[in-house]
């Protein structure tokens, strides 16, 4: 049972809109929250904690993202729990609560933007903003049970948002409804409407789907035979990812682990594509605010703690290598995709971890999670994260991925599957 009727997904609430005569309100009478990591004038942006609240100032502007959607027509209602300083996917908080799954009460809601997916999740909002540096909007989306969209690298403004790391940091959405989605997409994007466009190729990446704990009929397969009804099975390939990116980024080299408990179950290549997003995401966070951190000594929970401060003491070697991996991977998935190609990957290597699971238990869950998030983050592809239903009373999602810039594309195809992948969900569960 949940807490209280919010689910603990708040940490403010309140009603804000804008006044407008403008006839043009693509959100009109959509509500939605508001992780506290975007500025929003006149209250103090939290970032996940009390220390940061008490030693900021309220804000004397507005996060664009959050601007664009309330000129949209909609109704803000409130601010939400995210992880401290927004570096953990799990959504676990010492400080405000952890929010309550909707789907699973025993379970994490994930993070870092928890309370944002909680809120779309329990039905309290139509839509939420959140933030996804290295999956903190796919990751609570997939445990959630909900739609959660991380637009490409630099899509959509981050002016007015706390910053993690620069080289990752992207505004998300997550909703219910794909249709809700498209429309939230369409605002935060600039993008104008489109006819949908047929993908060329739907590629699944197979030793991905062996990475999943969830039984492949429940995933990949749900996946194949709504591509074969909606668009025919002859845009399906097959390839194995993690071969296809050792040959193309060889600046890996220098993030190869030796580290077999790392390794355990993982793919080489994407266990160093994620070693290489997070050493520069430490790197660059630390930049942003190791001075902070080391004059006020925050209180941090277990897990973040050890993140953070392992952060603070890192040094900038292998920063050059890290960008030579972005710029190498960028190319090689925009050669494998071309234009109107879509990658599907799991989302996650399984359902929400149980909550206060000891930290050492999920690392090696943890490794595997971002060797299949760490696709989209270091590429700066898109990717939506699309629910497929329960699994042994536990949520399981999906990924697919597109260009750099093929955001309004994939939001289209998203609408055109939706539908025909609940039928296969309800059909493989009879």
């Amino acid at each position: 049972m949940a807490r209280d009727p919010d689910y603990g997904a708040f940490v403010d609430k309140f009603v804000l809109e804008l006044t407008s005569s403008a006839h043009d309100q693509p959100l009109q009478g959509l509500t939605f929250a508001v992780k506290d990591i975007f500025d929003m004038e006149g209250y103090v942006t939290g970032f996940g904690h009390p220390d940061w609240a008490r030693t900021h100032s309220a804000a004397t502007s507005t996060a664009p993202a959050v601007l664009a959607v309330l000129r949209g027509g909609a109704t803000c209602v409130g601010r939400t729990v995210m992880d401290e300083m927004a570096y953990s996917i799990d959504g676990e908080n010492i400080h405000y609560g952890t929010p309550t799954n909707p789907c699973a009460p025993d379970r994490v809601p994930g993070g870092s933007s928890s309370g944002s997916a909680v809120a779309v999740g329990a039905k309290i909002v139509d839509f939420s903003l959140g933030t996804d540096t290295g999956g903190s909007v796919r990751v609570p989306a997939s445990y959630c049970g909900i739609l959660g969209f991380r637009p490409s690298y630099d899509a959509v403004p981050s002016a007015g948002v706390v910053p993690l790391a620069q080289s990752f940091d992207t505004v998300g959405w997550f909703a219910r409804d794909p249709v809700i989605l498209s429309r939230v997409g369409h605002i935060l994007l600039q993008s104008p409407v489109m006819d949908p466009i047929k993908p060329s190729q739907v590629i699944i990446a197979e030793d991905c789907f062996q990475l999943s704990n969830i039984p492949n009929d429940r995933l990949g397969q749900v996946l194949v035979k709504s591509v074969e009804k909606i668009y025919g099975g002859h845009i399906l390939k097959h390839t194995v990812l993690g071969d296809y990116v050792k040959e193309k980024v060889p600046s890996l080299e220098h993030f190869t682990s030796k580290d077999i408990k790392e390794l355990e179950n993982n793919i080489p290549s994407l266990a160093a594509l994620s070693n290489a997003m997070r050493s520069l995401e430490r790197y660059e966070f630390k930049d942003n605010h190791s001075e902070w951190i080391t004059t006020v000594k925050p209180e941090l929970g277990p897990g973040i703690s050890g993140r953070i401060w392992k952060a603070v003491r890192t040094t900038g070697e292998n920063v050059d290598a890290c960008h030579s991996v972005k710029t190498e991977l960028h190319a090689a998935l925009s050669t494998l995709l071309q234009d109107f190609g879509i990658l599907a990957i799991p989302t996650v290597p399984g359902p929400p971890p149980k909550l206060q699971t000891d930290p050492a238990t999920l690392e090696i869950f943890r490794a595997k999670a971002f060797s299949l998030l760490s696709i989209a983050g270091v590429s700066g592809f898109c990717q939506v994260s699309i629910p497929l239903g329960m699994y042994d009373n536990l949520p399981v999602a999906v990924s697919l991925l597109a260009k750099q810039g093929s955001d309004a594309f994939l939001l289209n195809v998203v609408e055109s599957l939706y539908g025909t992948l609940k039928e296969q969900v309800e059909i493989t569960e009879k």
